[in-house]
């Protein structure tokens, strides 16, 4: 059974930082990409980063890419999110998933493009 656990979540202000952690178990986690999504209230899940399966290449939307960064260890089985430089539109319900492949492929941003996902935890940024 895949599980995909999240961490680090949780309130911050405008201008702050926050690293989330992903963990996961269940699969071969360094055979697969890994992926950052998040959900605001009343809007569509986004994708906001993507890391291939060795950690060597990372991708982004142009918004983002300032900001986040995307990394992993794949001796803990885990994928980071470091986030800075918050905004309160950055307020929302963070997700991890795994790929359906080892690279971030041009669907990167979309979520069929991923097969197991965590269950997403809470950021909230104040201003």
């Amino acid at each position: 059974q895949v599980q995909l656990m999240e961490s680090g979540g949780g309130s911050v202000q405008a201008g702050g930082s926050l690293r989330l952690s992903c963990t996961a178990s269940g699969l071969t986690f360094d055979d697969y990409a890994m992926g950052w999504f998040r959900q605001a209230p009343g809007k569509e899940r986004e994708g906001v980063a993507c890391i291939d399966f060795k950690g060597q290449n990372t991708l982004y939307p142009p918004s983002f890419e300032d900001r986040f960064v995307a990394s992993r260890v794949n001796a803990k089985n885990t994928v980071y999110l470091q986030m800075s430089n918050l905004n309160p539109e950055d307020t929302g319900t963070y997700y991890c998933a795994s790929a359906r492949s080892a690279f971030c492929g041009v669907r990167y941003r979309t979520a069929a493009s991923y097969e197991y996902w965590g269950q997403g935890i809470q950021v909230t940024v104040s201003s």
